[in-house]
């Protein structure tokens, strides 16, 4: 359909402010899609010598919430399922592991996750802990 101008019709559409509001659009995602994967919630146990976590995409974060729920990355997984996805998405993919864990699991859950990883052929493992809280007033 031609839009109709004072001197004839005008059959092309100017695409240009289209344009610049989508690269707008594609910046403003570009600047936020990293801040939206903080992963799942997790208590973290807390000692002294800490390291930060690598911000590479060359890893993936095991974590196991107060309830006993296992995530890998976002991704909810079962503990009879752990071994296969583990296998297929660290062992074979080269990547690092990294263990977030509740401080309130217990134990012998931990100690099963961690059988299910060391099963499927990991033999590296990162555990990811906080530095205490420095108390202001000493």
């Amino acid at each position: 359909m031609a839009i109709k101008t004072g001197g004839g019709f005008l059959n092309e559409i100017n695409v240009t402010p289209f344009v610049d509001v989508m690269l707008v659009l594609l910046i403003i995602f570009m600047v936020t899609a990293p801040l939206m994967t903080q992963g799942v919630e997790v208590d973290l146990p807390t000692t002294r010598t800490v390291r930060n976590l690598p911000q590479d995409s060359e890893h993936l974060v095991l974590s196991v919430k107060k309830d006993g729920t296992i995530f890998l990355d976002e991704y909810q997984v079962a503990l009879d399922e752990l071994q296969a996805y583990i296998q297929r998405l660290v062992a074979k993919q080269k990547k690092q592991l990294f263990l977030r864990a509740d401080k309130e699991v217990p134990y012998g859950t931990v100690v099963q996750v961690m059988g299910e990883i060391k099963a499927a052929g990991i033999d590296r493992l990162g555990i990811v802990a906080e530095q205490p809280k420095q108390d202001k007033n000493k």
